[in-house]
């Protein structure tokens, strides 16, 4: 098992302090390799996570003697002469990024993102995962991932652990509802938002439910919706295994009609990746190298059948009407007609270049929308197999 430690002492700093325990074989022949992920599942361009990391010291585990080791890439370590030791790594993270890709340190809560602050030892990645959090009693903690104690999270490797984002904080909310007959938990962190729970209930688990009739079944035994209200405008959602992480601001405007369609739109895409890119993911990220690009084709897949369907479901669930559902898609074919991107690029290529531009501005009419022209070209086949079988 890798064990893994995180606290803080001093919040306004933004640090965090992690620990990584792993024991090495005896038999080890090569140096312990320590890797710390250059991307994350959800955003398919290199972030060089390792600019947040201060002060790296390892040691054995067992007797505290320092180790010698040394850096070999930007985002890569090696430890000789680990063989049949107990390695501590010891690391300052800096958590000062609030979207939903991000981590955050402050007074009132510790959000974490793993990919971003976890280190692995390459090689043990298959191996179960424990991480321990130390923050004080009062605070509540939100992930989806299973307890073993109090703030003990479990995972069955680092792939689960990184994929599972977390909140803890004295003054997050929780509510929830069932949908097929599992739970679904909404968390909510930011006190200036005033929630009508009844309402957002009500509407998610129409969504929810369905999804799930949709799929005949749900790949994950629980979910979680995290949701990080902020006093600032702001959108941005990422998925997870069974959760996501949803920014979104300003709160106070939240149950306004404007901002709560984006939130029921970003929560009902979200639930869908569930099935789209993580129960169903591309052979070329089977498994995730966490060190490089992992080149696919078919992000427009991912993404454009997920945002086709996560407002095509809105309206079949009668959250949303059908003319606000055509309304959207207006505005799709909108963003879509407005880029002459579409003419110089196709699909699959805009996919392999998301590593290369995808979320910036980049050169004038160069790429395409694997959201936007993806919905489309998911409406143009919805329809085509509607048309074929009457």
């Amino acid at each position: 098992m890798t064990y893994y430690h995180v606290s803080f002492e001093n919040p306004l700093t933004f640090y965090l302090q992690v620990q990584l325990m792993v024991e090495v074989p005896a038999d080890a022949v090569t140096p312990l390799a320590l890797q710390l992920p250059a991307w994350r599942p959800g955003r398919y361009e290199l972030q060089n996570f390792a600019q947040k990391i201060q002060r790296v010291e390892v040691s054995d585990a067992e007797t505290d003697e320092p180790l010698p080791y040394r850096k070999v890439t930007k985002d890569r370590w090696e430890v000789p002469g680990a063989a049949g030791r107990s390695v501590r790594v010891r690391y300052n993270f800096y958590a000062h990024q609030m979207d939903a890709g991000g981590s955050w340190l402050d007074e009132t809560q510790l959000y974490l993102n793993p990919v971003q602050a976890l280190l692995y030892a390459e090689g043990h990645q298959d191996l179960p995962c424990q991480l321990t959090l130390v923050v004080p009693p009062d605070w509540r903690l939100a992930c989806g991932l299973p307890q073993s104690a109090p703030n003990v999270l479990q995972a069955s490797n680092f792939d689960q652990l990184a994929d599972a984002p977390l909140i803890a904080s004295p003054t997050i909310q929780h509510q929830q509802y069932e949908a097929g007959g599992l739970p679904f938990h909404v968390w909510a962190q930011g006190e200036e938002a005033l929630i009508n729970w009844p309402r957002l209930l009500a509407d998610f688990k129409a969504f929810s439910e369905e999804q799930l009739t949709l799929f005949g079944g749900f790949p994950v035994q629980d979910y979680h919706f995290l949701n990080q209200f902020l006093p600032y405008k702001h959108y941005h959602g990422v998925e997870h295994h069974n959760s996501t992480v949803i920014t979104l601001g300003p709160a106070e405007l939240l149950m306004h009609e404007a901002l709560y369609k984006e939130l029921l739109g970003v929560s009902c895409h979200e639930l869908f990746h569930t099935w789209n890119i993580k129960a169903i993911r591309p052979a070329e990220m089977q498994p995730y190298d966490y060190a490089r690009e992992n080149y696919f084709r078919t992000c427009y897949i991912a993404e454009g059948i997920t945002t086709y369907y996560g407002e095509y479901l809105l309206a079949r669930s009668h959250v949303r009407t059908p003319a606000q559902y055509f309304e959207e898609l207006n505005g799709v074919l909108r963003k879509h007609y407005d880029d002459a991107g579409g003419q110089n690029l196709s699909l699959a290529d805009a996919s392999m270049d998301l590593w290369l531009d995808g979320y910036k501005p980049g050169v004038p009419d160069r790429k395409v929308s694997v959201y936007h022209k993806g919905a489309l070209a998911a409406l143009l086949l919805d329809l085509t197999i509607r048309q074929l079988h009457g």
